[in-house]
């Protein structure tokens, strides 16, 4: 039987609907009422699944509210969409063929729904994101403070840099309620602490990264973009790079592997031996990153497994 797949290009504004295989399309507001509308044409034509792109964010409220209305979605790359309409001849783009496109790349990838967070999942990646913007927001007035002459400005720096920390401060306790009451986020938290890798980092991981503990090593250093890969064709054994992932969890593993090999023995060690072999300076990052994100894995896992005895 033909699975019924609704594609969905999301802006800002719209959501412009193509159903498979029939070819009915739709437009629909992207706000509540219109998502609502969207729900019941899904409704009305039989969809199964929804197929949308990851776009920055525009997509959270369909995403959410469609689930709420008990219709699958799945979320899928936009890259890779559009590099399926290249391979398909498609080089034209509008909101309306980006809507089929989306459909067809549904079916042809067989994608699957991707399951939607939890509320405390919602407001943990709420809060989260919001202390990152506060943090680099204070290291910007903190440089501004630092090349002020003129007092008043200075002090008006001052004023905002209060503000910030104050803010910080309660953003951080919010999140560290939030997971001390919270069994499993508990148990994850002790586990993944270690010296060097401090209480904010492992609330970016459980927010960013909640498949940690979940998926096999290999899996996850995907997730996070850190798995090198192949590209061979013949007998020619071409050099392997990283690519995709999730930029903002790859850039806090880089920063806090280089730390934490500080304490560490063995992942010091490990460091040493790159260097030592002149190994690219990104490589060596790389192959460090993905060695702590594997170590956390197997952390987690353990951390997860303990949980799941106990209840």
């Amino acid at each position: 039987m033909t699975e019924i797949i609704c594609g969905v290009d999301v802006s800002k504004r719209r959501l412009d609907a193509h159903v498979a295989p029939s070819g009915v399309f739709a437009s629909f507001d992207n706000n509540p009422a219109g998502i609502a509308d969207l729900a019941a044409f899904c409704r009305r034509h039989g969809v199964q699944l929804v197929a949308m792109e990851a776009t920055g964010g525009f997509e959270r409220m369909a995403f959410l509210l469609l689930w709420q209305a008990s219709i699958a979605c799945g979320l899928t790359n936009p890259r890779s969409v559009r590099r399926y309409a290249e391979a398909m001849g498609i080089l034209e783009k509008t909101d309306r063929i980006d809507a089929a496109i989306i459909a067809r790349f549904a079916v042809a990838k067989a994608l699957k729904p991707t399951t939607p967070p939890t509320a405390s999942q919602q407001r943990l990646n709420a809060l989260v994101m919001r202390l990152r913007q506060v943090t680099d927001d204070l290291t910007v007035q903190k440089q501004r403070r630092s090349s002020a002459t003129n007092r008043e400005v200075a002090n008006s720096i001052d004023e905002v840099i209060a503000l910030l920390k104050r803010q910080a401060r309660t953003l951080e306790g919010e999140i560290g309620s939030m997971i001390d009451d919270d069994p499993l986020w508990a148990q994850l938290d002790a586990a993944l602490r270690t010296k060097g890798l401090a209480s904010r980092t492992v609330a970016r991981l459980l927010a960013e990264l909640p498949e940690i503990g979940v998926y096999s090593n290999k899996a996850v250093a995907k997730l996070a973009g850190l798995a090198p890969l192949a590209n061979d064709s013949g007998a020619r054994a071409g050099k392997r790079h990283i690519r995709g992932g999730r930029a903002g969890i790859r850039s806090i593993l880089f920063l806090i592997a280089d730390i934490v090999r500080r304490f560490d023995q063995s992942l010091g060690a490990f460091h040493r031996k790159l260097t030592a072999q002149r190994k690219p300076k990104m490589v060596v990052r790389i192959a460090l990153a993905r060695k702590l994100l594997v170590r956390l894995n197997a952390r987690a896992r353990q951390a997860r497994a303990q949980y799941a005895l106990a209840t």
